[in-house]
C-alpha cells in the first residue's frame, strides 16, 4: 500500500483521534460488550434450566420431568456452563492484544475461542430444539406423543433457557464476524 493510502487511512477522526485507533477501541468496547452479553444469557439460562420441574400425577404415577431426564438438556446445561466460564476467562485476553507485542497471536487464539465457543453453543441449542420439538408437537410416525400439552410450565421454562441460550449464540457469531472483520482490516494495512 502507497505511503499517502495509509495515512489517508491514519486520518484524524473529528475527535481527534486516529481513525486507526479508534477503530481499534471501537473493536474491544464491541468485544468486551458482546462477551458481557453472551455472560449475562448463559448465566440467566442456567438457573431457568435447573429449575425447570413441575409435578403432575399421571395414571396413578408421580411425574416429576426434569431436565436431568434428557441428554440434550444435560448436554446444553453443560454448554452454558462451559461458556459461561470460558467467556469470563476470555475478557482477560481481550485485553492483552493491545499490550502485547505479538497482537496478531492472541488475536488468532481468541478468535479460535470465539469459534469452538460458537460451535459448542449451536450444538446444544440445536440438541434442546429438537427434543423441545418432539416434546411439543410428537412424531406420530415413531408414537412419539407430545407431553407438552400435559407439563406447560416445564416446556415453558425449557424453551425460556434455549431462547436465552441461542442469545449467547448470536453474541458468539457477531464476536466471530468481529473477528474476520479485524482480520481483514489489519491485512489492509
Amino acid at each position: 500500500m502507497a505511503s499517502s493510502d495509509k495515512s489517508f487511512f491514519q486520518a484524524n477522526s473529528p475527535g481527534g483521534k486516529s481513525t486507526a485507533s479508534h477503530s481499534q477501541g471501537s473493536f474491544i468496547t464491541a468485544q468486551i460488550t458482546l462477551r458481557f452479553l453472551a455472560i449475562a444469557f448463559t448465566l440467566a439460562a442456567i438457573p431457568v434450566m435447573i429449575t425447570a420441574k413441575e409435578p403432575i400425577s399421571l395414571f396413578g404415577l408421580a411425574i416429576s420431568p426434569s431436565y436431568k431426564q434428557s441428554s440434550a438438556m444435560k448436554f446444553l446445561l453443560g454448554a452454558d456452563a462451559t461458556v459461561c466460564a470460558f467467556t469470563v476467562l476470555s475478557l482477560l485476553f481481550v485485553w492483552s492484544p493491545r499490550r502485547s507485542e505479538s497482537k496478531h497471536i492472541n488475536f488468532f487464539f481468541l478468535h479460535l475461542h470465539d469459534m469452538v465457543m460458537t460451535l459448542l453453543l449451536m450444538s446444544g441449542c440445536s440438541a434442546a430444539t429438537a427434543v423441545g420439538y418432539l416434546s411439543q408437537y410428537g412424531q406420530p410416525e415413531t408414537y412419539w406423543s407430545p407431553i407438552c400439552d400435559i407439563v406447560k410450565k416445564f416446556c415453558h421454562q425449557i424453551l425460556i433457557s434455549t431462547v436465552l441460550s441461542y442469545l449467547a449464540f448470536f453474541c458468539y457469531v457477531a464476536l466471530d464476524v468481529l473477528s474476520v472483520h479485524q482480520f481483514l482490516s489489519r491485512e489492509t494495512e
